[in-house]
Order: structure tokens, then sequence, then C-alpha cells
């Protein structure tokens, strides 16, 4: 149910928008995509309404607030009626001509009218319906004979609607040409022609009858013209102002309303001067309303699934079966909404302080109001522009400004490249840029590596640059040659690009994307081949190269650096330690327990204990020259201990 204020203060609707939670009053009330009729039965207990796609019908019982059927149809249907108190006889007219008849049980007859229908009504008395459509002709079909009857002939070309008056069975069919044609069924001729034109001939769109001599007749240009059947002037004519046609027509007698309704708006006014009661605007388009017999609700059917529920407590109380909504009401009514002043502006005393109108405190031009006042949103404008006179230049240049940094967001977005491995950040881009079936795969590392703080410094640091000219790159990565080439080629048009950029930032970029197209992976197969062969035979080359160098280094001069602390006796010195120290631990022992340096000694339970002197004991005054280390056997793992470090190494 819609809960919220309606635009007169003597009536309020309930709209979803007021309340903090969605009132579901009947569930599943809607249609697949567009509801096009929507009736209530005379006993209040059933809800039917007509829509598409696929066409259909639905009927919901309002005592158990919820659907009971739904019956699928051929065609759509262009309107419908209930014959009986409840849903057991339904008569629907289908767009392909086709008349529809529906009991209790579902389908029960179809038979076809000569013309494409547009509107019918039911008789009563006499069992005849009467059939409107692309003709001049009313088609009357007796449901107690079961066949059809004499056709009653108007002038006009085509008739759009009809309606019958519930208390002397009056007959009425509005035109095309904007005439309405009266006839009396029991003698089945034209007793009074009312032209409803008003000189600008618009077409008669709706039709609804009131008492026994009350007649509402609306235009399609969005007139509503109300008429006593004894003159042939309009009493009142009702304008929407929205040039849309009137589709739909009601009364309500309580409180002498009409309720017209265009696709847009539905309007409430007084049959007598024409003073709006109220108006409701749903988001969607009206196709049709229907107005719940002795209450304030009524329902409407939209181009949209959702058919909406209105309820007006001023238009009466609520149905029986939703006597609830009269407790929100009142619980709306206990905390009435604070006055907001629209047409007011709130400044503060400082804000008048810098408009110099504190003269104006105490005066009938300043409403005090918490901790300011109210003052007419003119004379606040009038005062600020004689304050300020170039505010609306320094706007003018705020807007521009926007105007300015929102086409910037229209530009072609350049890709800012590292200063290092710009290549490998492009690769990581492009694979970003994959399907994203291709990207779960992946698992997104691709873009936790760019924007990882972790992996900044790959693209920050010089020295993590990836050399491509290595021995292992080439032969690991055969293939990145041929694809690199092409990267090489996007990165130097995105150097330029962003140079470009910076020479003029306010100009706008124009990109253009390149169009080389992929190959396909035989051709690949192929290259990757050769580019293998190439760069095994540059590698070779190189070898050659550096083989037939080797001499001509050798008799250059050679250097040595003498590190810090180090004693310098010969070049033969350097070469011996430098010799030492590609030799195995095994080897170096042996050598020092033959210089009498190292003493090896066996211990229980398979260890060995090892005790050795430092050779330098100037350099580490500060320790032991002697000290001992231990091992375990090789099953039970090797262990070191060095105090020179105070560590243990495994």
């Amino acid at each position: 149910v819609n809960i919220g204020t309606a635009f007169h203060p003597l009536s309020y609707t309930l709209s979803c928008e007021a309340l903090p939670e969605t009132i579901e009053l009947i569930q599943d009330f809607e249609m697949p995509t567009v509801c096009t009729s929507i009736r209530v039965s005379r006993d209040g207990q059933f809800i039917l309404a007509a829509g598409t796609y696929k066409p259909r019908v639905r009927c919901y019982d309002t005592y158990q607030l919820s659907l009971k059927f739904e019956r699928c149809l051929e065609s759509d249907v262009v309107t419908f009626d209930i014959l009986s108190e409840d849903y057991s006889k339904l008569v629907f007219l289908h767009i392909d001509r086709y008349v529809e008849f529906h009991s209790q049980h579902g389908h029960y007859y179809k038979t076809r009218i000569p013309k494409f229908g547009r509107d019918f009504s039911y008789h009563y008395p006499s069992c005849d319906l009467y059939f409107v459509g692309a003709s001049s002709e009313v088609f009357r079909l007796n449901l107690e004979q079961g066949r059809f009857l004499n056709s009653l002939q108007t002038d006009a070309a085509e008739i759009n609607v009809c309606d019958i008056n519930p208390v002397h069975q009056l007959f009425a069919a509005g035109t095309l040409e904007g005439r309405v044609d009266c006839w009396d069924p029991r003698v089945r001729s034209r007793v009074a022609v009312l032209d409803c034109a008003l000189s600008s001939l618009p077409s008669v769109s709706a039709l609804k009858f009131n008492g026994s001599l009350g007649m509402a007749v609306g235009t399609s240009t969005g007139q509503v013209l109300v008429y006593d059947l004894r003159s042939s002037r309009p009493l009142l004519v009702k304008d929407h102002y929205y040039g849309l046609p009137i589709k739909s027509l009601h009364f309500h007698d309580q409180l002498d309303l009409v309720l017209s309704a265009d696709s847009k708006i539905i309007k409430m006014w007084n049959k007598d001067n024409g003073k709006v009661f109220s108006s409701i605007e749903p988001q969607a388009n009206i196709n049709d309303v229907c107005l719940y017999p002795g209450s304030g609700m009524l329902f409407t059917a939209n181009e949209d699934p959702k058919m909406n529920t209105f309820y007006i407590p001023a238009l009466g109380p609520a149905p029986h079966w939703c006597s609830f909504l009269d407790n929100l009401t009142e619980e709306l009514e206990e905390n009435p909404e604070s006055t907001i002043y629209d047409d007011y502006k709130f400044v503060t005393r400082k804000d008048l302080e810098n408009l110099g109108l504190t003269h104006l405190i105490g005066s009938p031009l300043l409403r005090a109001y918490m901790h300011g006042f109210f003052m007419d949103i003119r004379l606040y404008h009038k005062v600020k522009t004689m304050a300020n006179p170039f505010a609306y230049e320094e706007y003018r240049k705020d807007r521009i400004r926007q105007k300015i940094e929102e086409s910037r967001t229209q530009r072609v977005q350049l890709k800012k490249l590292p200063k290092v491995n710009k290549e490998l950040a492009m690769k990581l881009m492009e694979e970003s840029e994959l399907p994203t079936r291709k990207k779960k795969k992946k698992g997104n590392v691709v873009d936790n590596l760019l924007s990882d703080d972790r992996f900044k410094v790959m693209f920050e640091n010089p020295d993590y640059q990836v050399d491509e000219r290595s021995e292992e790159f080439r032969l690991l990565n055969p293939i990145v040659s041929k694809v690199g080439e092409k990267r090489r080629q996007k990165l130097s048009q995105l150097v330029q690009q962003e140079e470009q950029q910076q020479d003029e930032e306010e100009e706008e970029v124009e990109g253009r994307g390149s169009s080389e197209e992929e190959e396909s992976s035989d051709d690949d197969d192929k290259s990757w081949v050769e580019e293998v062969r190439e760069q095994r035979r540059l590698i070779r080359a190189e070898e050659r190269e550096n083989r037939q160098q080797e001499p001509q280094r050798h008799s250059q001069p050679r250097f040595y650096q003498i590190k810090a602390g180090e004693e310098f006796r010969s070049f033969g010195d350097v070469a011996r330690k430098q010799k030492m120290q590609k030799t195995s631990l095994e080897e170096r022992l042996q050598r020092e327990e033959s210089s009498g340096r190292l003493n090896l000694n066996d211990t229980a339970v398979g260890s060995k204990q090892l005790t050795f002197t430092l050779k330098k004991a100037k350099l580490l005054s500060r320790r032991t020259p002697t000290q001992t280390l231990r091992w375990t056997s090789p099953v039970r793992g090797v262990f070191y201990c060095c105090t020179k470090w105070k560590s243990w190494i495994r």
C-alpha cells in the first residue's frame, strides 16, 4: 500500500515512502511485464487483472490476501468485464476480434466479431453484449439465445468507448468525431446526439454515467466534460493540462468527486465547481484505474509489473479485509510533520552581519527560528547580489571548472607506466584486461602485483631491472623477443602520449587504438622454434667472440683491491686465497691439520671435538684465541657453533 502525503491538505494518501517498512497488502500483486486492465467483483471479494507477457488473467482473493488462480490466454486482452457477483462469469475482448467467455472452471466458449473491438458493455435486462470498435456499427450478442442480433447503425466512422446507465439503461457510445450517440435498447433507435468536440475536433476516449442524469465525457486532448442529460451544454470542463487522452472516469458519490485519470496522473476534483481535492502521480504510466466500492482504496494498472494500491482515508474507510490500515493513518496523525518553509531562507546572525541586515531583527521581514532567522528567499537573493556583485562571476567560473573536470574524465585514459620495468608493467596491464573467466583462473594475481606496496620496489629501484640480454632470459623466453617488439612499439606510443599530455594539459587528447591482429597458434609455434634456434646461434657466436678476446685481456695489467685490515704480501698469496675459497671444507680441514693449527679428537657417542687457533689474534683481541667446534654424527645432523657471531648455523 502506498503511504504518503497527497497534494491537498484535507486528504492524504498512504505511500510506502513514509513508513520504515513496505506493506505488501496482497501477495504477488503484479504481472510479468505490464497490466492492462483491472476490475473488482461486485461482492468485493475478488480482484481480477489482465496483463502480459504472456497474455494472462489473475484472480486475487481479498479474504486470503493472495493469488487464487491464474489463466493464460491466447492473445492480449483489450478489456474485460465481470458479469456475475464473483469470478464465475467473465468476458474477455481480445485484440484479434475474438470474444472469450470463462466460467468458474475456466474457458467456456469463444466467438468472433466482424470488426476489431475497442470496448463493450453488458445490458443486464436483455442479456445483450454491445461491442464497439473500428466500425460504424454497434454489434449485439445475446447471451440468452446465443446468437448475434441486428447491429445498431451510427453515423460515425469509428467508435471508441461505450457505457450503459445503471438506472434507466440508456446506451451511450463515444465516437471518433467527438460525439456521443445515445440509444434506447427497448426500441433500438437513437434518441439523442451530443456534440463534445468544442470546435477542436477531439475524439471521445472515456465515458461514464453517474446516476440517472449525470454523465462525464473524457476527450483525447485531456479535458473532462460534465453533462446533465437534460442539456447539451457541459456544466463543467476540467482540463488536465497534459494533453494526454483520458483513460478512466469514476464518480465518488459520498463526496461528490470525479476521479479522472490519464496516462500520467489521477486527479480528484469536485464535480460541481472543479476544485481539486487531491491527485496521485505514479512513477509508471497508467493504463486503468479501479475504485474499490464504498472505501477510499483504488487500484491502478500500470506500464510496469507492479500494480499499485492507494489508500486515501479522506475518501472513505479501509475495506473490511484490510481494516488495520486505519490504525496506521491514526498513528500518522499523532505524529504531525513540522512546518517546512519552501520560500524562505534560513540565516544566522553572522550571515545578517555580513549582509548588513542586522537592523531588520525584530521586524516582520525576519522570523526567529532556533539559532537564526527565516527571511524571504527573494529578499535574500536581492541583498546578496547587492552585497557581492561578483558572486555570479565566481559561480560561473566554478561551473566552468566543473564542466572542464567532467570533460577530462571522458578523455582517453592514458596508461601511466613506471620508470623501471616498463615492459613488465605493460605485460601485467594487458593480462589484467583479459576476460573475466581468464581472470578468475589466475586469481587476480596481476591486479594485486601492480597495486601491492610490497612489490612497488620492483618498479622503482633500477637494481630490479630485468636484463633481457642475459643468456637465461633469452633461452627461457624465446618468444618474448617477438611479442616484446610489439610491446616496445606500444610502449613508445604511450610515452609519446604521456609527453603530449604533459605539454597540453587543457587540450583534449584523442587516442588512437591499435588494430593489430593476433596471429594464429600455428604461426606462433613455428616462430617459437625458429626463435630458439636463433637465440642459440647468437649465444654460440658470443662465446666464440669472448674466447678470441680472452688473450687480449690477459695481456693487459690486472688490478687487485686490498681490503682494510689485510696485509699485502704478494700477488701469489692473493691467488692462493682465491683457490682456497673454492676448495671444500674437508680439504681445508686436512690442510689445517697437517700444518698443526688444527687438532681433531674423537669423543663419546660418535661425536667429534675440534680445537683450532686463530691465525690473526690482533684483529680479535677481545675474543679468546682458542675456540671449540662440536658436531654430532651425520645421521643426527651436523650443527656448527660459531662463537664469533654467537649464533647457531645449521
